[in-house]
């Protein structure tokens, strides 16, 4: 594929629906043509232990942050119409379906295949193991900061290049 939207998400809790980061890799003719990450504030600006643990996102990291519905335009206008890859498409698909219905956004709205495209899967099938973001980053010396939103959407981005 030459042109397609690779993104990712970090949530703040084990709910869905809240988001606190998102990174948006544009590519076209095979080329980073476009790169977003922003902050979100999650719902009540809540986070979970564990969730704290992974990303490093804290809730006075986002407390002056936009809110999902503030920034969506920005995420609308790079996504709709377009072929969407992630790492693990299944997450990040809920992430954005779910974030959208607690917003009452309409995700039908943005015309994205029922499934996207997923790296996890398609290097799993090709004998990659383990097939982690960073194990795949590290086999293909790629520069990731892992669960930071726009180096992971970057890597998948760049994983799905390779293909």
């Amino acid at each position: 594929m030459k042109n397609f939207v690779a993104i990712d998400f970090e949530t703040a809790t084990n709910y869905r629906n809240s988001a606190c980061a998102v990174g948006i890799v544009t590519i076209t003719d095979n080329i980073i043509t476009d790169e977003f990450h922003t902050l979100i504030q999650p719902p009540q600006n809540v986070y979970s232990y564990h969730n704290i643990n992974v990303h490093g996102i804290r809730p006075e990291d986002t407390i002056n942050s936009p809110t999902f519905d503030e920034v969506f335009f920005e995420i609308k206008r790079r996504l709709q119409n377009q072929i969407v890859v992630a790492h693990n498409e299944s997450f990040d698909r809920s992430v954005l379906r779910k974030t959208m219905e607690f917003y009452d956004l309409n995700y039908s709205q943005l015309n994205l295949a029922e499934k996207w495209e997923c790296t996890y899967k398609i290097y799993k099938l090709k004998g990659i193991v383990p097939t982690k973001l960073s194990d795949c980053a590290r086999k293909f010396n790629l520069e990731l900061n892992h669960h930071e939103a726009l180096s992971d959407a970057r890597v998948c981005a760049q994983l799905f290049s390779f293909l």
